[in-house]
């Protein structure tokens, strides 16, 4: 590696460049029966090592010639990063195909093409199709995750309260919620990506759906972002129930302490990704957990946003591409995807795979994957996000819509240069 490194730096040649040079002169060696051959796997979802390792045992067991060694490390995206720009490329990455790092990426050749790939028929509702780079498939979502509202079951109930519908069903709710003397909502104040979801969901059902809202935002004039702006004064009354009617002390509370304050039946409705399930159920909650999607003005325009979660890209660089692709395969069928559906519980995009219904913990939020209902995250289409989520956390704590806008409008312009 050393050695390659150097020569680069010599010649002066691009490492994509470079990349697709090899591999196109590479054998795969797994071509010759018989040899037994390692591919890398790269995981990013460190919470299901144990599942995804007995996943590849099964694999293994039918495919004697072929070890998968799974890599785990900490602060995986900052590694992945920094492996691929130095060319060392894991055979199977688990990779998030909505990340404008994956797009460049999938753009400079680093991955293979899977568009015509058996595999990719495996996986339903054309959900691959979601994350295309220049019309082409380089990623196989297994997984999505989801983001909408965690809400106690078992209080709602109680106090007669359906989970909403319509935008005026969760303004009622809350003010329901808040005259029992419960906090309606349990609010992160100090980790903003939490509340990402919650800003892009509000900025798509006040607008009409993701594509709106990227016009609105992204795809706009230069500093066309206003306080006055119809759309923006639908944001502001929805961010406001927020900020409004969170639990005591949320401007200092943590991720931890927003799990803890719901779980402990102190707020009664938490808005999040279906990543915090499994630290919802940890603290063992005394009541009914279960969820609904972001509400629009009218009821059956409810959202959800959310992305490939388990989702696989094979390195164009790879030594055993068949190997490699017998793997990502094999992890496209309904015995691998069932196996890890059971621990993780995030919706799976795998024909077959038994997956619990409505009346779930994640059903209400679930039922929209892979739907019309459900978008993927807005900065597909941006250059990073964190400073849309910071912004998005000022405004919950000061309440300054001209400050917000100005954020927002400092943001976009430098991407509107490429409109």
């Amino acid at each position: 590696m050393k050695k390659w490194l150097k020569k680069v730096a010599v010649v002066g040649v691009s490492i994509a460049a470079t990349l697709t040079l090899t591999a196109c002169g590479q054998k795969d060696s797994s071509d010759q029966a018989g040899k037994k051959v390692t591919i890398e796997y790269f995981n990013q979802k460190k919470e299901m090592a144990g599942t995804l390792k007995e996943i590849i045992k099964d694999f293994e067991k039918k495919n004697p010639n072929i070890h998968v060694k799974e890599v785990d490390v900490p602060n995986a995206g900052t590694v992945l990063k920094t492996r691929i720009l130095a060319g060392d490329i894991p055979d199977v990455i688990n990779i998030y195909p909505q990340n404008i790092d994956f797009q460049e990426w999938a753009k400079a050749g680093y991955f293979e093409d899977m568009t015509h790939a058996k595999y990719i028929k495996n996986i339903k509702n054309n959900y691959a199709d979601s994350f295309k780079v220049n019309g082409k498939i380089y990623n196989a979502p297994l997984s999505a995750n989801v983001y909408g509202f965690f809400y106690n079951a078992t209080e709602f109930e109680k106090l007669g309260i359906k989970p909403p519908k319509t935008w005026t069903d969760f303004d009622a709710a809350v003010k329901k919620i808040k005259k029992s003397g419960k906090a309606p909502f349990a609010v992160a104040g100090t980790e903003p990506w939490t509340l990402n979801g919650y800003h892009q969901l509000s900025l798509a059902t006040v607008t009409g759906g993701a594509k709106q809202a990227n016009q609105l935002l992204r795809f706009s004039a230069p500093n066309s972002i206003s306080v006055n702006n119809p759309y923006i004064k639908q944001d502001f009354n929805r961010l406001n129930l927020l900020r409004e009617n969170a639990q005591t002390n949320w401007r200092g509370a943590s991720y931890n302490d927003a799990v803890i304050s719901f779980a402990s039946g102190k707020s009664l409705i938490m808005p999040n990704g279906s990543w915090a399930l499994p630290l919802i159920n940890q603290q063992k909650p005394k009541f009914k957990v279960r969820t609904f999607a972001f509400p629009a003005a009218k009821a059956g325009k409810e959202m959800t946003v959310g992305s490939g979660d388990l989702a696989l890209s094979i390195s164009s660089k790879s030594k055993h591409k068949k190997a490699a692709e017998k793997f990502v395969a094999y992890m496209t069928t309904p015995a691998a995807m069932q196996k890890y559906y059971n621990v993780d519980g995030s919706p799976v995009a795998v024909k077959g795979v038994k997956q619990k219904g409505v009346d779930s913990q994640l059903g209400g939020l679930s039922s929209l994957a892979f739907t019309k209902h459900d978008m993927v995250w807005l900065a597909q289409d941006w250059t990073s996000e964190n400073d849309f989520f910071n912004l998005t956390a000022s405004y919950l704590m000061t309440g300054n819509k001209q400050q917000m806008v100005n954020d927002m409008n400092t943001f976009f312009n430098p991407m509107k240069a490429a409109n």
